[in-house]
C-alpha cells in the first residue's frame, strides 16, 4: 500500500480554484504546484518573488518533498527556483511558498493558476553522526570543483 500524502488548504474559500499538486501524465516523477497569486505577478530579471501556493502539506514520516523549478519554464524563461531543490520536512505543516527567480533576459508574469514548480516526494534515510580525528582516504581524496577536467 502507497503511502498518503494530504493536503490542506491553506485558504479555502479564496483558493478554492487552484488545483492542489497533482501528476500530469501516468509517468510523471513529479507532481505540478500551481501559483495561488491574488493577482498577477511580474518577475523581473535578476529578481525574486515568493510566490503562495494555498496548500500545506503532511509528508509522511521518513519522506521528504522536494521542490524543483518546472523545466519548460527554466528552458524558455530562465525561470527558476533559489533554493532548488527545496525541502519540505516531514514535520512542517505551513503553507508551501515558492522563492521564484528570472535568471532570464525579460520580465516574466506569473498567474493565478500557473503551473511553476514540480514536487517530487523522496525517501529519506537518518544517520547517527560521528567526530572523527580523519577521515578514510580515498583516490579522489580533497579533489573537487572541476579536478577532473572539462574534457
Amino acid at each position: 500500500m502507497l503511502p498518503v500524502l494530504q493536503f490542506r488548504r491553506v485558504r479555502p474559500r479564496q483558493d478554492a480554484d487552484i488545483p492542489l499538486p497533482r501528476y500530469m501524465t501516468p509517468g510523471s516523477s513529479g507532481m505540478d504546484i500551481s501559483a495561488a497569486v491574488a493577482e498577477e505577478v511580474t518577475v523581473r530579471p535578476g529578481d525574486i518573488a515568493l510566490i503562495p501556493t494555498g496548500f500545506a502539506v503532511a509528508v509522511p514520516e521518513g519522506f521528504e518533498a522536494q521542490i524543483r523549478p518546472r523545466s519548460g519554464l527554466a528552458a524558455r524563461h530562465g525561470i527558476g527556483l533559489i533554493n532548488s531543490p527545496g525541502t519540505i520536512d516531514a514535520d512542517y505543516r505551513g503553507e508551501v511558498m515558492l522563492p521564484v527567480i528570472n535568471l532570464g533576459k525579460a520580465p516574466y508574469a506569473i498567474r493565478r493558476g500557473d503551473r511553476i514548480a514540480q514536487m517530487v516526494i523522496h525517501r529519506i534515510c537518518r544517520m547517527e553522526t560521528e567526530l572523527v580525528e580523519s577521515l578514510e582516504e580515498t583516490g579522489r581524496g580533497t579533489g573537487g570543483f572541476g579536478h577532473t577536467g572539462y574534457r
